[in-house]
């Protein structure tokens, strides 16, 4: 009897003490779960066995797939560039929450349809990060792309492949390479020509320089402006690729609304929070909006199917779109150094096109052997 007793108390003991380690390790997990998906893209937790089988296909079927969902997203958002550069009357900020504003409620009704949870836990943190260093590099593009031309300032914010390949290499562990290194450097030369630093080429070369402003504050503040917009995109595109097992209306919810948050009380604090006149603005606020939305979602799928590194190289296009914009609607003519930069960053999407073709083909390919440094 008293050895009985003994047992059973000896499994209580045992009992409460797995419970207390379990307990204990799922605290622990819960508290450094988010972190963890900024460190290991391979950890997906919430993505479902048929999402996964379905990006398989989808990459088996069109290796290059999103590529083209990454450049279709460029045109929609050129088209948003051209829309902030024509809204004069309006300022950036107050601009941004239309924007946001085509985000947030587009997305909410998929996510219902979806059934999807609109903040899941082990992924608040990075929704969060995402929304507010994507929101953040928004507004400095606007203000950019409103004092500078349309063409420089698109090549200097989507130069972002130069920090995305850094970022990406050490956050999520993602290859790094010669031909990355190379195509780095390409883009990093065509944003030196399109900025031309009087560092480099002197007082002789016309620099940036806008009517808006002082010419002597235009170079600093539209420059600094560009570049920081690149900074945060940068990062914004290493978060998403983190966030690539959720569903995208999940992740476009979260941006849209915090967004919408944080652009309305910036609008609010520095007075201009009010609505757009009637008439063209207003058409051109709401054209905004769905622009954003289409390439929101298109940018956002391509992430999810491609690493990080090829779809911002890839949504570099905007600048091809850029360019033709800039000559048709605001009749500005690029110089030389101006194309010679854009065409040093087409050419790195182009070589990333090709290489992305090239790896996709069998090892025992004449026309893969062929492309050599390509597939290094």
């Amino acid at each position: 009897m008293m050895l009985d007793t003994c047992r059973i108390f000896a499994s209580m003991i045992s009992s409460n003490l797995i419970f207390e380690a379990t307990r204990r390790q799922h605290w622990y997990m819960s508290e450094h779960v988010e972190l963890q998906h900024l460190v290991d893209a391979d950890v997906e937790n919430n993505t479902t066995n048929h999402k996964k089988k379905f990006s398989i296909l989808l990459c088996k079927s069109c290796p290059y797939m999103g590529l083209i969902l990454a450049t279709l997203s460029s045109l929609f958002f050129s088209l948003c560039s051209v829309i902030v550069k024509s809204l004069v009357e309006v300022n950036p900020t107050e601009m941004a929450i239309f924007r946001f504003l085509g985000v947030l409620l587009p997305a909410i009704p998929i996510v219902i349809y979806k059934g999807e949870h609109p903040f899941p836990k082990g992924r608040r943190l990075i929704l969060i990060l995402r929304s507010f260093i994507g929101t953040t590099g928004l507004m400095f593009s606007f203000y950019a792309f409103r004092h500078m031309p349309l063409a420089d300032a698109s090549v200097i914010v989507f130069s972002v492949p130069v920090f995305v390949a850094i970022f990406a290499r050490i956050f999520l562990k993602e290859p790094c390479g010669l031909f990355n290194v190379v195509i780095v450097c390409l883009t990093l030369i065509g944003v030196i020509l399109i900025t031309r630093p009087p560092l480099i080429f002197g007082n002789t070369i016309e620099s940036l320089s806008d009517g808006h402003i002082k010419p002597e504050h235009a170079d600093l503040w539209s420059a600094m402006a560009a570049f920081s917009a690149t900074l945060f995109g940068a990062n914004a595109y290493v978060l998403l690729r983190a966030l690539k097992g959720l569903h995208f209306s999940v992740i476009m919810t979260n941006f849209g609304l915090f967004a919408l948050i944080q652009t309305t009380l910036i609008s609010w604090v520095i007075g201009a929070l009010c609505m757009p006149h009637c008439g063209t603005d207003r058409l051109l606020v709401v054209a905004l909006a769905l622009f954003s939305f289409a390439g929101q979602i298109l940018l956002t799928l391509a992430l999810q199917i491609e690493q990080a590194g090829p779809v911002a190289i890839a949504r570099s296009t905007d600048i091809v779109f850029a360019f033709f914009w800039q000559v048709l609607f605001f009749n500005e003519i690029p110089n030389c150094y101006s194309v010679g930069g854009a065409i040093l960053v087409i050419s790195s999407v182009l070589l990333t096109g090709l290489r992305k073709w090239a790896l996709s083909l069998p090892e025992t390919s004449n026309i893969k052997k062929s492309f050599g440094i390509l597939v290094i």
